[in-house]
C-alpha cells in the first residue's frame, strides 16, 4: 500500500491551484505561494473607506476578498456586521468561488440573518448583528464580502489591524479616512512600512494607508501582545457628537469633560436614603471604615443588570432610579455608590477603564474611547481605594486581574485625569502551603493540606466558593489538585475580604501511592503538590521581548512521617537557582523518621530583552529537575 506525505500533497495541490486559477489569484504566483506558507487564510484584498460627513454622522464602506486554505480558516468565511439605533446597514453582498475561480454562491437577502446581539450580561440592548456565511467544504475556496454602514455615533473612528490574527497573510489591504476640509483627523501609526498618504477632493481631506505581502505572524512564548507585532492604525476625532452630546477628544481632560456632561445631575438621592446612610456610618472611626460600610450596603441592596440603549451605553441611570429599583449596570452602580459616599462626606471619582483579565492597557498617548467598564476611585490619605461596584461579593478596594495594574480615566470636575490602578507584586499574590503526611508500609498514606492563597492567586478559589455548589466544589478540587493519586476525605474554604483578599483551603486526603517501593528501598518525592512541568519551546533566535505579567510567591513546607524500620540512604542537596525572572530554592532534611521539605519559588513580572529568553528556559528546566528529586530510604535488616 502506498503512503503519501499529506503536507507534500497539500503544497503540491496549492501550487497547481495557483497556476490553474489566475482569475482568483491574480498576481505573482511565487509571492502568493510564499504568503500561503504557515497560513490558514490569505486576505487577497481588503478596502476600508470611512467618510466623515459631520461631527454627528459618517459612513463606513468595507470590501474584502479572502481565500480560505483549510478548515482552521473557515471562520473568515462568515461576515458579522453589528448595528444599533445609531448605525444603519445600507447594503451587504457576498460571493464565493471554488479553487478554479468558478462561482459557488451569491448571497441573497434570505441568506443574511438578522439577530439580536444582546450580550450574556445584558437584559436589553439595541445592538443587533447581520450574519452572512459562505462557508464551503472543499479547500481552497475564496469569498468576497462588501457592506456599507451609516452611523450617527461619531465617537468611534476606525481601528485598523489588517493582520488581526495568527496564521493569516495579507496580499494587499488599505484604509482610507476622509474628513471634511479644515477638520482635524487624529491618528496613531504602528509597524507600518509607509506613513499615511494625504490627498484632497473638493470637499474632503483624504488619508490613505496601505500594506501588502504580509506573511503570517506568530506570537512567541511569553511574547508581547499580538497588536504590537502587526501593522496598526488608530484613528479618532477631535470633535464628535453622540445623541446630541457634543465633545472633544483632543486631550484626556477634554474627554473627561464630555463624560461630565453625561453624568451631570444624576447623583441625587432621596432624603430618606441619605439619612439612612448617615446613620449607618455615624460610628465609623475612619474614612476607610465609612467606605466599607457604604460599599457593603450597596452590594446587599443592588444587583448587576446591563441595559444598553443609545446614549445609555455611556450615560448612567440616575442614582435615585438605582436606589428605588435595586439594579443597574457598571455606570449606574458606580454613579450610585459615588452619590452614597458623597452623602456621608466621602469624595470619590467615576473612573473609565478597559477591564478584563489579560486585557492590554490603553494607549495613554492617544486620547480616545478605549474603555469598556466603569469603577469608582476613592482617594485616601495614603493611597487610593478602588471599588468594583458590579460585584455583590468582591472585597472593597481590590482591583485584581480584572482592573489592576492599568490606567483609568478619572472623571473629575476639571475633566479627565489618567491614573494607574493597583499593581500586585509577588508578596501580594501568595500561595503558602503546609502539608503533613503519614506514610504506611505499603507506600500509601494520609495527608492534611492547608494552603493560603492571596491576591490574584486566590481569585480562582473565590469563584469556586461564590459560584459552585458544594458537590461541584468537590468535583472541581479533584480536577484541579495536583498530587499523587488521592481521595478527598474532607475539605473546607475560608475567606477574608480585605484590600488583598485571601482564601484558605484545607484538605484531608487519602493517598493511594505516596511512595514507591522497590525491594528494600522506599522512594519518596517530597514535592507532593507543586511540581513544575512546563518549559516553553526554545527557538534558535528569539525575536521579541519576554513579557511576564504575573508576579507571585509560592512556599511549600512538607512534613512526611516515614514508617519505623527505615533509614535514609540518599538525601538531595539543597538547591538554589536565580535569574532575572525569579528565584527558586529547595532543601530536604531528615530527622529520624521525619522528612521536612522546604520549597520557595518567587517570580517577577516585567519586560525583558529577547536575549534573556534562554535564561528563562534554563531556569524552568532547573526547576523541573529540582522538583523531581527523591529521598531514598532503605529498610533496616533485622
Amino acid at each position: 500500500m502506498l503512503r503519501t506525505n499529506r503536507k507534500y500533497n497539500w503544497l503540491s495541490a496549492l501550487v497547481c491551484w495557483l497556476l490553474l486559477a489566475p482569475q482568483v489569484f491574480a498576481g505573482g504566483n511565487a509571492t502568493l505561494t510564499e504568503l500561503s506558507k504557515e497560513a490558514n487564510v490569505v486576505i487577497r484584498s481588503e478596502e476600508t473607506v470611512f467618510t466623515v460627513n459631520s461631527v454627528s454622522s459618517g459612513t463606513r464602506r468595507f470590501k474584502t476578498t479572502i481565500t480560505i486554505l483549510n478548515e482552521n480558516g473557515d471562520h473568515r468565511a462568515t461576515l458579522y456586521v453589528p448595528y444599533n439605533k445609531m448605525s444603519k446597514v445600507s447594503s451587504i453582498s457576498g460571493t464565493s468561488y471554488d479553487r478554479f475561480g468558478n462561482r459557488i454562491k451569491k448571497l441573497k437577502n434570505s441568506d443574511i440573518k438578522d439577530i439580536s446581539a444582546i450580550s450574556s450580561i445584558s437584559v436589553y440592548e439595541d445592538s443587533r448583528v447581520k450574519i452572512a456565511s459562505l462557508e464551503y467544504s472543499v479547500y481552497p475556496y475564496t469569498v468576497e464580502f462588501e457592506y456599507e454602514v451609516a452611523q450617527s455615533n461619531m465617537m468611534f473612528y476606525p481601528r485598523w489591524l489588517p493582520q488581526n490574527e495568527e496564521n493569516l497573510s495579507v496580499e494587499k489591504a488599505s484604509l482610507q479616512v476622509q474628513v471634511p476640509i479644515n477638520t482635524k483627523l487624529r491618528y496613531l501609526e504602528r509597524n507600518l512600512p509607509e506613513k499615511a498618504k494625504l490627498s484632497q477632493s473638493a470637499t474632503h481631506q483624504i488619508y490613505t494607508w496601505q500594506v501588502s505581502n504580509l506573511k503570517p505572524v506568530s506570537r512567541e512564548p511569553y511574547g508581547p501582545g499580538f497588536s504590537e507585532l502587526v501593522p496598526m492604525v488608530l484613528t479618532a476625532p477631535s470633535e464628535f457628537e453622540v445623541d446630541g452630546y457634543r465633545g472633544s477628544m483632543e486631550t484626556w481632560k477634554d474627554f473627561g469633560l464630555w463624560q461630565n456632561k453625561l453624568n451631570e445631575g444624576r447623583g441625587k438621592l432621596p432624603a430618606e436614603t441619605v439619612a439612612k446612610l448617615q446613620q449607618l456610618t455615624a460610628n465609623a472611626k475612619t474614612t476607610e471604615e465609612k467606605v466599607r460600610l457604604v460599599y457593603a450596603y450597596m452590594q446587599g441592596k443592588t444587583r448587576y443588570v446591563s441595559i444598553q440603549l443609545g446614549i445609555g451605553g455611556w450615560q448612567p441611570f440616575e442614582a435615585s432610579f438605582v436606589d428605588s429599583k435595586g439594579y443597574g449596570d457598571c455606570k449606574a452602580l458606580s454613579n450610585y455608590t459615588q452619590a452614597m459616599l458623597q452623602a456621608v462626606g466621602v469624595e470619590s471619582y467615576y473612573a473609565l477603564i478597559n477591564a478584563g483579565e489579560g486585557t492590554p492597557d490603553i494607549r495613554t498617548d492617544f486620547p480616545s474611547s478605549q474603555f469598556n467598564h466603569v469603577i469608582l476611585s476613592v482617594p485616601m490619605a495614603q493611597d487610593t481605594m478602588w471599588l468594583e461596584c458590579t460585584s455583590q461579593t468582591e472585597a472593597a478596594g481590590y482591583n485584581g486581574s480584572f482592573t489592576g495594574d492599568r490606567h483609568a480615566l478619572l472623571i473629575t470636575p476639571e475633566g479627565g485625569k489618567l491614573v494607574k490602578t493597583t499593581a500586585y507584586g509577588a508578596t501580594d499574590n501568595q500561595q503558602i502551603r503546609r502539608i503533613h503526611v503519614k506514610l504506611a508500609e505499603t507506600g500509601s498514606g494520609t495527608a492534611t493540606v492547608r494552603t493560603h492563597y492571596t491576591g490574584i492567586q486566590q481569585e480562582t478559589r473565590d469563584k469556586v466558593i461564590t459560584y459552585r455548589k458544594p458537590e461541584d466544589q468537590r468535583k472541581w478540587l479533584y480536577e484541579n489538585t495536583s498530587a499523587p493519586p488521592f481521595e478527598i476525605s474532607k475539605y473546607s474554604f475560608t475567606q477574608k475580604k480585605e484590600r488583598v483578599p485571601s482564601v484558605t483551603e484545607e484538605l484531608e486526603l487519602s493517598l493511594r501511592q505516596c511512595a514507591t517501593l522497590s525491594g528494600k528501598r522506599m522512594f519518596i518525592s517530597p514535592n507532593l503538590m507543586s511540581k513544575w512541568t512546563h518549559v516553553p519551546n526554545q527557538k534558535e533566535k528569539r525575536l521579541t521581548d519576554v513579557v511576564r505579567t504575573l508576579a507571585y510567591l509560592d512556599v511549600d513546607t512538607v512534613e512526611i512521617e516515614v514508617p519505623a524500620g527505615y533509614s535514609v540512604e540518599y538525601l538531595p542537596r539543597a538547591i538554589q537557582h536565580t535569574s532575572v525572572f525569579g528565584e527558586y530554592s529547595a532543601s530536604v532534611k531528615v530527622d529520624g523518621q521525619r522528612i521536612t521539605y522546604m520549597r520557595r519559588m518567587q517570580m517577577h513580572k516585567g519586560r525583558f530583552t529577547p536575549e534573556t529568553y534562554t535564561q528563562l528556559v534554563e531556569f524552568y528546566n532547573n526547576v523541573i529537575k529540582a522538583d523531581a528529586e527523591q529521598v531514598v530510604f532503605v529498610k533496616n535488616l533485622q
